[in-house]
């Protein structure tokens, strides 16, 4: 229990930070760079820290939404009158939803043969 609420506090705690920064700026592109710096240290966090697969799938999920918005902002300031970063934006996520289904498939395969989702039981695949 302990361990669960030192987690959440580390991540309330950035995510105040993120928010205190991005009230202080005036730029907009500034606000954009800091949500995605905010999500994509998230997603770090949670892929570092976690032992469930399905965790580890939606911190990843977190990290790409991080690169979306980067590629969004970023298109949108430097160029307005050009779409290449929402292109872009648009085939990353139809890359995550490819790549999130084809990971179910398999960690519901290795939940059929092992009865677990836990990562140190992916050990047991090699040869």
């Amino acid at each position: 229990m302990s361990k669960v609420f030192v987690k959440l506090s580390i991540v309330g705690v950035l995510l105040g930070f993120f928010l205190f920064l991005a009230v202080r700026l005036e730029s907009s592109l500034e606000r954009y760079i800091l949500l995605s710096l905010a999500l994509f240290s998230i997603g770090i966090y949670g892929l570092t820290s976690s032992r469930n697969v399905i965790r580890v799938l939606m911190s990843i999920e977190l990290l790409l939404n991080a690169v979306n918005v980067n590629l969004v902002a970023f298109s949108r300031f430097v160029d307005p009158l050009e779409l290449k970063g929402q292109v872009f934006a648009i085939f990353v996520m139809a890359i995550a939803a490819a790549e999130a289904a084809i990971a179910l498939a398999i960690i519901l395969a290795i939940y059929r043969n092992t009865g677990s989702i836990d990562m140190e039981d992916f050990a047991t695949l090699k040869w």
